[in-house]
């Protein structure tokens, strides 16, 4: 029988520490559920020998196989619905009027397995057949930590019980091509616009660019409240002016008034760079 009380708080220091992501207590059951197989096969009884081990410079590839184990994929196609909503009335119109001929630049942070970037993609595509002057188009990156969920994302393939979670069927005819034996390809034009790329929030963003939209949602839920400020702080020094961030319902911006302002859309909220 496997140990999970044994080394948990050093388990959640190495996880905190790694990828950002806050346990607290009592939270053993999450962690067996996740880790129990992974470390029936590396032979470990007891997460004080997990975590005795990650701390070996040899366990590069156990580090990040227990980090993927860890981090949470659960996600929909326009998820919550409001803020998409509010991206085509709202964002798009504004963005068409001050762009011009430069491209539209949006940071899908945390994406998982890639149906929030693709969501925006779609309806980016849509707005674009139907206004000619956002014709330039945009760039849409999405990253995340989890190898797993990147290699998901990028393949674009998706079972028919992940495409009943949220996508109408509307636009599964438009933009997916059914596979067969209960499997839809996104459309490669809707792709095409995405570029996935693997990061750890905790890691610099200078190299990113800069965006119009940044969607970090339902991700800092996980972190600690001073995780969350440093990880707010440095979207904000990625936003264009007048750009704008993206969170999730349950999740806010407080205490970083003189970064942002608040805009209320009814429903849904907004954050706009000071």
């Amino acid at each position: 029988m496997t140990d999970m009380t044994s080394g948990y708080d050093e388990f959640c220091r190495f996880l905190e520490q790694h990828s950002g992501i806050f346990l607290g207590a009592s939270k053993q059951y999450l962690v067996a559920s996740r880790l129990r197989r992974l470390m029936a096969e590396q032979g470990l009884t007891s997460l004080n020998e997990l975590t005795n081990r990650l701390q070996l410079i040899t366990q590069v590839r156990l580090k990040a196989q227990v980090i993927d184990a860890m981090t949470t994929n659960e996600t929909l196609w326009f998820r919550d619905d409001h803020p998409f909503q509010v991206l085509e009335q709202k964002l798009l119109p504004e963005f068409t009027d001050r762009l011009a001929s430069r491209r539209l630049r949006v940071w899908s942070a945390a994406c998982s397995t890639g149906q929030e970037p693709y969501s925006i993609a779609m309806i980016l595509s849509e707005y674009r057949q139907q206004n000619r002057f956002f014709s330039a188009g945009a760039d849409i990156l999405a990253t995340d930590i989890s190898p797993t969920a990147l290699a998901q994302a990028r393949s674009g393939e998706y079972s028919t019980l992940a495409i009943g979670r949220g996508l109408d069927p509307v636009k599964l005819k438009k933009h997916f091509t059914e596979l067969g034996s209960g499997r839809f390809k996104i459309d490669p034009i809707i792709a095409a616009d995405i570029n996935f790329r693997a990061l750890n929030l905790q890691d610099s963003y200078a190299l990113l660019g800069r965006f119009d939209l940044v969607f970090c949602r339902n991700v800092l839920i996980y972190f600690s409240a001073d995780f969350k400020r440093d990880i707010l702080t440095r979207i904000h020094a990625t936003l264009n002016p007048g750009g704008y961030l993206l969170v999730g319902a349950s999740e806010s911006v407080h205490g970083l008034s003189d970064l942002y302002e608040m805009v209320h859309c009814r429903p849904g909220i907004l954050y706009k760079k000071i």
